[in-house]
């Protein structure tokens, strides 16, 4: 049977819009940590009557490893990339946020005289992209010694990746935070003999720039280095777009973020996303909302452990 794609894109749509409230609930338990990850990628959108496609957005919100918990990815689709809309998403939450330099993250970062706001991590694997993309053009002498330097910082997050939080944080005192010291000492004294303007100049400035939100982490045992996890869950959909090419209309893009949501989520948690989509699909129309967790693509166990164990949102 030959089926219209119309139907077929009705058929989605329902789709996204019966599991919203799976997604409701992930970003609930998402926003209970106090430390997420972020970040965010184009999305072209149709725009009926012009014949061409706009920018729209998808914002990406991500757990934390390194702390117990559920493992959770959230898509929110925006038709912009203004920061309003991570503040709105965000809403009151307070914690650790861990971005990359966009200006549209920055207002969170500075409170208001009403609330206290979040504190910011920076990403040293954006900083090291700096000195790769230098040493890839030119070879330069400098770029390798930052690149050597900071891959002894990755060899000590590997020695600790299987390390309890106390743990890590006591072989990050003893290793990074030396290891960081040194380093920004070098940076502030070849930036001293860097003439302005060039690449050199803006990859030690970006660094030195950020250096509070980039070395962070060292302090404790459960902040990770970088934006790295983030950025591979939203990798699959940033290759996803040479296939469909646009999204139809703001809506068709929420409900795509939704689908995205739990798909996403049901990888990190080792679930064969297809048998759970089915699963739900058929168990959802007559399953009780005082029981939607039992839905969501997290193993039980690990759900009942993080609400024994949930950390208090961090307030700064």
């Amino acid at each position: 049977m030959t089926l219209a794609r119309s139907t077929l894109a009705e058929w989605v749509g329902r789709v996204g819009a019966a599991l919203q409230p799976l997604v409701d609930r992930l970003v609930w338990h998402l926003l209970q940590g106090n430390m997420l990850h972020a970040d965010e990628t184009p999305a072209p959108q149709l725009d009926p009557g012009s014949g061409k496609t706009k920018k729209a957005y998808l914002w990406a919100y991500r757990s934390n490893d390194l702390q117990a918990g559920p493992r959770i990815i959230v898509f929110d689709y925006q038709p912009g990339r203004s920061g309003s809309h991570a503040r709105g998403f965000l809403g009151d939450w307070r914690g650790h946020l861990l971005v990359d330099d966009y200006a549209g993250y920055k207002a969170l970062f500075t409170p208001d005289g009403k609330q206290d706001a979040c504190v910011e991590l920076g990403c040293l694997a954006h900083a090291r992209r700096k000195f790769f993309d230098l040493y890839k053009a030119n070879q330069s002498p400098m770029a390798l010694e930052v690149l050597n330097r900071i891959a002894i910082l990755y060899a000590i997050e590997a020695e600790g990746k299987d390390m309890g939080i106390e743990e890590r944080q006591r072989l990050r005192s003893e290793k990074s935070l030396p290891a960081l010291k040194t380093l920004h000492t070098w940076l502030l004294g070849t930036r001293s003999q860097t003439a302005n303007g060039g690449s050199a100049a803006k990859a030690l400035d970006y660094s030195l720039k950020r250096w509070s939100s980039l070395s962070r982490y060292a302090e404790t045992g459960y902040l990770p280095i970088d934006n790295n996890p983030v950025e591979n869950c939203i990798r699959p959909i940033a290759l996803g777009k040479k296939n469909w090419l646009f999204v139809g209309s703001e809506r068709a893009g929420r409900r795509a973020a939704a689908i995205q949501t739990l798909l996403g989520t049901a990888k990190l948690n080792g679930l064969n996303s297809a048998e759970w989509l089915k699963d739900t699909l058929e168990k959802l129309p007559t399953w009780p909302n005082s029981r939607i967790d039992k839905l969501l693509p997290l193993a039980p166990e690990v759900i009942e452990a993080f609400k024994r164990n949930r950390p208090e949102p961090a307030k700064w």
